[in-house]
């Protein structure tokens, strides 16, 4: 496990809750550890994907109503993580000492959230979660073979639009981004009023100017709103750590527009998005975020980024920054 206190201590997304449906079980890794997360009952647990009897994963074991059973040799453990059962002694009691290491789990937007520490910090919000004039799409999980933090500053960077994305978030011959307002609170990081000109920003095929708000609410979660006359469109993003330069990447794609379109054609749009954005993230170097602001050149345009980088300094997140 790294030693990063302030992500050990914060909640990160493992998976839809729904991937527990069927079996119960399903696994993960977060921050260079190998977790089971299990359903006992009505409740959601997460533990080291390990038996403590001869280290096979649990997570090929089996579950049996509050029970977890290790598949090699069907030591069976308790809600509490503690083993109840050795089968090939039934008679005899586990020591105490036979007891997984157990980690905290809840459910918040359909999604197993974990935190391998002790909670210091709330999920975050989602203000549009229970709005119910919007649509809601679950996106990704994407594979990135790249930093968490870069991943978001990719996300929180408009400039980047009339190139990667061109025809779609920008247009080459648009790309100027005008004054903007950062602030940085402890809440985390507001970026507002950021005007980008788009070929089709809600599907009405009207080029127009639209409005970005992007919120930071914790060093791997993000958001933004995008706003122009009536139609409003959010995306909450969550970046689940696996290793360094390993990592996933969720969003929640919300809005109120585009009924007539199908929630895969909606997902398709977002995958050609994330698979534009893969290619130029991976390339990055150095593959960890710089925190140094001297490192590399900035403009009055990266000052979300900017902002971040300051952000994840000051809270002292050394995991994914150089």
């Amino acid at each position: 496990m790294i030693n990063d206190p302030v992500l050990l201590n914060d909640w990160h997304v493992v998976g839809p809750v729904n991937a527990l449906d069927e079996s119960g079980m399903m696994s993960a890794r977060l921050l260079g550890e190998d977790i089971v997360i299990w359903r006992a009952g009505e409740q959601v647990l997460a533990w080291q994907d390990l038996c403590l009897h001869r280290g096979s994963k649990l997570s090929l074991g089996e579950v049996h109503g509050e029970t977890l059973m290790c598949p090699y040799h069907g030591w069976t453990y308790g809600s509490q993580g503690q083993c109840v059962l050795m089968p090939a002694h039934p008679q005899q009691k586990p020591p105490t000492k036979a007891r997984v290491k157990t980690y905290h789990a809840c459910v918040a937007y359909d999604l197993v959230w974990v935190c391998l520490g002790e909670p210091g910090y709330d999920l975050p919000p989602f203000p549009e979660w229970d709005d119910s004039t919007f649509r809601r799409i679950l996106c990704g999980p994407y594979t990135f073979k790249a930093a968490g933090p870069r991943m978001v500053e990719n996300f929180l960077d408009v400039a980047h639009f009339p190139f990667v994305h061109e025809n779609i978030l920008g247009v080459r011959d648009r790309p100027e981004i005008a004054e903007y307002d950062v602030v940085t609170d402890e809440t985390g990081i507001t970026a507002s009023d950021i005007d980008v000109f788009q070929p089709n920003p809600d599907g009405t095929g009207e080029a127009k100017t639209v409005t970005y708000t992007y919120k930071v609410f914790r060093p791997l979660v993000a958001y933004f709103k995008k706003e122009s006359t009536g139609p409003r469109f959010a995306i909450i993003m969550m970046v689940t750590p696996i290793e360094e330069t390993l990592s996933l990447m969720w969003m929640w794609m919300v809005m109120n527009h585009s009924y007539e379109k199908s929630e895969e054609e909606l997902r398709a749009f977002q995958d050609e998005i994330a698979l534009q954005d893969l290619p130029i993230v991976e390339s990055q170097r150095p593959e960890l975020l710089p925190l140094d602001l001297q490192a590399e050149l900035h403009l009055r345009s990266d000052r979300t980024a900017i902002a971040y980088r300051r952000w994840l300094n000051d809270l002292g997140v050394t995991f994914g920054t150089a």
